[in-house]
């Protein structure tokens, strides 16, 4: 089993997570948009993570990183690499250097090699996905220009509103419609 990847202080949980994944359920039904053809393009991006409330280890930011891109819908072999943790790999600190390797879907017209795709809505909040978390603040706010310069969305909105040492229960929130594959065997 592994070790926590994310070390916050909690004051309210489950009952916020589970009401948030509820109403996340309803208000995400899929659109009835129609198809539209899209291409694979290639992305390489990465930063410097300094978060002051919330400590990952490498392997934790390398976990939640890749779990959300997909969520956001980079291709399956996303591949995001952590290093530069000064206490190790498996121990939890404030910083890291973070590499990621992944494909988007964008709009195409007269490409060849398209892929059927659909805009969807997807949302990142505390709440939702499972994977995030009170503590990630921080970590979606360093995250902005990776995700609005790489992902093909629309009808964005990105807060993240973070106060050092506070984990509160609604200091962030990316809402959009992102361009995602019709069926699981486009992702290769």
């Amino acid at each position: 089993m592994r070790s926590s990847k994310r070390i916050v202080g909690i004051s309210i949980g489950a009952l916020f997570s589970l009401a948030g994944a509820v109403l996340y359920a309803a208000e995400s039904a899929p659109i009835s948009a129609p198809a539209v053809k899209a291409v694979w393009q290639h992305h390489t991006a990465g930063f410097n993570y300094y978060g002051i409330t919330a400590l990952y280890t490498c392997d934790g930011l390398e976990t939640n990183m890749r779990a959300l891109l997909l969520h956001l819908g980079a291709r399956k072999d996303a591949k995001v690499t952590a290093r530069g943790c000064p206490g190790g790999f498996d121990a939890p600190s404030r910083n890291a250097i973070l590499e990621t390797d992944f494909y988007t879907l964008a709009p195409a017209d007269d490409a060849q090699d398209t892929v059927p795709a659909k805009w969807m809505p997807v949302e990142v909040s505390a709440t939702h996905p499972s994977f995030m978390g009170r503590g990630d603040c921080e970590l979606i706010d360093e995250m902005k220009d990776l995700i609005l310069k790489n992902f093909s969305l629309r009808n964005v909105s990105y807060r993240a509103d973070c106060t050092p040492h506070e984990v509160n229960i609604n200091d962030f929130a990316v809402k959009a419609e992102a361009l995602k594959p019709l069926d699981a065997g486009s992702k290769k």
